[in-house]
């Protein structure tokens, strides 16, 4: 009986030999499955919410059902009400579930929200701050037409965005506001050179910042402006420490062109009669802001004839301004009212005898109307004594930067 055991197990060994060296096999291979990979335990995918519709319709679109919009507010303070049209609302959903357990919106430059549904269904908001980290940048150019085409000439996007070159220019213009008339001041051949604060998110976003440092190069002079202060209040200040600022605004609104300036005799439009002029009229558009041209008290405000819905202001040293046929006041402007410089005081508009759409601007002093636009005005107070070791090292840095090339630059080399 052994016998025949050892004689079958040699023959299935002989022939076990032959199939494998013949590449042949008389029963099934075992089949082994190949791994199974999981490229990812999510599905992320965005949805942008429409003109019209709420964030709860982009919700239902997205299958989302869990989670009650009114909680948003109620519980967490997130007022959805505030959202725009256009945000962008990013999903993420596990694979296999019937709805996103994971929604992010950025609603605003400096926050994002991210509500998260936890492991037994509850949902929880969280805001995220954007971080920003704040860079020095240096640019230059020449003046052709006026001085945002010379911006955005010399400006490129990647440095700075086109709507950010817009407000680099209106900050510009208030530097000097004091002491130049962009709209005739400012020729073909003059040149800009300017360096300001610019601010990057994480995600590579540009916004413009604030002004540091300027130089116009206006008919062959020269004007320099210096940010300095203390204590986080600062002003700008010229090569010797003379404020640039004034005791009253150049214009006290953002205009197209001047339509009529200070005249002893001028056709009335309206009239159709001859006679003075004793103010300068700026054409802007309807409902652009007039700001107060100095601190003041509110003498009038309200109707006024011919012009129309008007804001007189009484000034220190006997000097007066109007400001007429204004759309409409601002907000808590009356008579007794305390306004700062640069203050919103009413709109632009056409009330009154006027033809169309513009501020008339008058400066009285004493009783009597001056030309505004040709006064020589008193300074602001220069820098002190006790500050002037430290004005002098901030107006050689910036003057470093000044004359370097255009682009990132630092206040402090090495850095």
């Amino acid at each position: 009986m052994r016998r025949l055991q050892v004689s079958v197990a040699l023959a299935i060994l002989s022939a076990a030999a032959v199939f494998a060296a013949e590449g042949r096999w008389p029963w099934a291979r075992l089949q082994v499955a190949s791994p199974i990979v999981v490229s990812s335990a999510f599905r992320d995918f965005a949805d942008t919410l429409q003109s019209g519709e709420t964030i709860g319709d982009l919700f239902l679109r997205q299958g989302l059902v869990s989670l009650e919009v009114s909680r948003l507010a109620r519980d967490f303070g997130f007022d959805t009400r505030r959202l725009r049209a256009g945000l962008v609302f990013s999903f993420r959903r596990p694979v296999g579930a019937s709805e996103p357990t994971s929604v992010v919106v950025r609603t605003g430059p400096e926050e994002r929200i991210r509500l998260q549904r936890s492991l037994d269904d509850a949902w929880g908001l969280e805001r995220e701050p954007i971080p920003w980290r704040t860079d020095v940048v240096h640019f230059s150019g020449d003046i052709g037409t006026s001085l945002y085409d010379a911006l955005d000439h010399s400006v490129p996007d990647d440095m700075l965005a086109a709507g950010e070159r817009v407000k680099l220019a209106w900050d510009l213009a208030d530097v000097y506001a004091w002491n130049l008339d962009f709209t005739r001041d400012l020729q073909p051949g003059d040149r800009f050179n300017v360096v300001i604060e610019r601010r990057v998110s994480e995600e590579g976003e540009q916004r413009y910042g604030r002004v540091l440092a300027a130089e116009l190069e206006v008919g062959g002079k020269t004007l320099a402006a210096y940010r300095f202060g203390q204590d986080g209040r600062s002003g700008f200040y010229d090569g010797s420490g003379g404020s640039l600022r004034r005791a009253f605004l150049r214009a006290p609104v953002e205009f197209r062109r001047i339509s009529s300036s200070f005249s002893r005799s001028r056709f009335h439009p309206v009239l159709q009669i001859y006679r003075r002029h004793a103010g300068t009229d700026y054409a802007a558009a309807p409902g652009t802001p007039v700001m107060a041209a100095g601190e003041a008290t509110v003498a009038r405000a309200g109707w006024s004839g011919g012009y129309g819905i008007l804001v007189e202001l009484r000034h220190q040293n006997g000097v007066t301004t109007r400001y007429g046929h204004l759309r409409g006041l601002a907000s808590g402007i009356h008579p007794g009212a305390r306004v700062s410089q640069g203050e919103i005081i009413g709109y632009v508009g056409s009330t009154g005898l006027a033809t169309g759409s513009h501020l008339h601007y008058e400066f009285l002093v004493n009783g009597v109307p001056q030309d505004a636009r040709r006064l020589r005005l008193n300074a602001g107070p220069p820098i002190d004594a006790s500050l002037r070791p430290a004005f002098e090292q901030v107006r050689a840095d910036y003057a470093r930067l000044l004359a370097a090339g255009s682009g990132p630059a630092s206040l402090h080399p090495g850095d």
